[in-house]
């Protein structure tokens, strides 16, 4: 029996000299990435420093993990870890049901125009930037907004929502939902597309009925998708969303709503510790990056979803 031959590899050079289009393409994208995104990474020696402006990096004392140390040591930024944990981790969950169950509500819809119409309707709060819907939000929550003149026609006083301090969560959670939910809804009505419509037939002649179809077809269809975004999700357990927060949020709300993002904005920028807000946020990142890498494994092992 002759040896089957391995295929042969090509050379860095062949390989480069026939997809040299597609490296020319690639190529500002790594330029800018280098540029913008790694080389300031030398930046971080500072959260290892008692840095100061006038010293510069090379010329500040190294103080080792001190920096890190205080993060839980202030009172402030140990409330900005609890507060970031409770307002992603709602944002997630209820990021979660939400689109699932509207997904699931308007595949039940048999009028075309009506479907599509509710589609546009619901997505394009997607677009909207979170400078325009804090406007938005301003205005109908507002002492003078819609919400406490209406409220004045009952006799009840003005209320100051985005001051008050318990209910500055739910509506940072509620206006994410509303803004974003759309987009997750769209991802799971091509999850549903794709099942086979054969299916919905044998469980017709079966007996079942719409719910049983709904449950039992068409959930179990949406699992793969429903397991790959809620993995992938967890990568956002410290993100809890800087725009959003800092356009909403006032000196009232800091107990329930300041973040490890707004916290740092505020220390490093504001009051000028640029070692310590550089240490929150590389300890921000570093726990981020853990929890990305354990979403990829877990989205691989329940669903067969990879990327790299």
């Amino acid at each position: 029996m002759g040896k089957t031959k391995k295929p042969h590899r090509k050379s860095w050079k062949q390989e480069a000299a026939h997809n040299w289009p597609l490296y020319v393409l690639v190529a500002p994208a790594v330029i800018l990435a280098v540029v913008f995104s790694y080389i300031p990474m030398g930046g971080l020696v500072m959260a290892f420093q008692n840095y100061k402006p006038w010293l510069g990096i090379s010329g500040s004392e190294f103080i080792g993990w001190d920096n890190f140390k205080q993060i839980f040591m202030f009172k402030e930024s140990y409330q900005a870890i609890i507060n970031t944990v409770i307002i992603a981790v709602s944002k997630m969950v209820f990021g979660l049901i939400v689109p699932v169950v509207m997904a699931l509500l308007l595949n039940e819809v048999q009028h075309v125009g009506l479907k599509k119409g509710i589609q546009t309707l619901v997505y394009l709060p997607h677009f909207l930037s979170w400078v325009t819907v804090a406007g938005m939000l301003r205005d109908i929550l507002g002492l003078d907004g819609i919400v406490n003149s209406f409220l004045q026609n009952f006799g009840i006083d003005p209320i100051f929502f985005l001051g008050e301090a318990g209910m500055f969560r739910p509506i940072v959670v509620i206006s994410d939902l509303w803004k974003g939910f759309g987009f997750g809804m769209i991802v799971y009505l091509a999850a549903i597309s794709n099942i086979d419509q054969n299916l919905y037939e044998a469980a017709e002649m079966d007996g079942a009925n719409r719910w049983q179809q709904t449950i039992h077809i068409t959930l179990t269809g949406m699992m793969p998708m429903i397991i790959v975004m809620a993995t992938l999700s967890l990568g956002n357990v410290l993100n809890a969303g800087f725009d959003q927060i800092f356009n909403l949020y006032s000196p009232l709300t800091y107990s329930t709503g300041d973040i490890i993002d707004t916290y740092v904005y505020r220390q490093s920028l504001v009051n000028g510790q640029y070692s310590f807000g550089t240490a929150v946020g590389l300890f921000k990142s570093g726990v981020g990056l853990a929890l990305t890498a354990v979403a990829y494994r877990l989205a691989y092992k329940f669903a067969g979803y990879r990327i790299f």
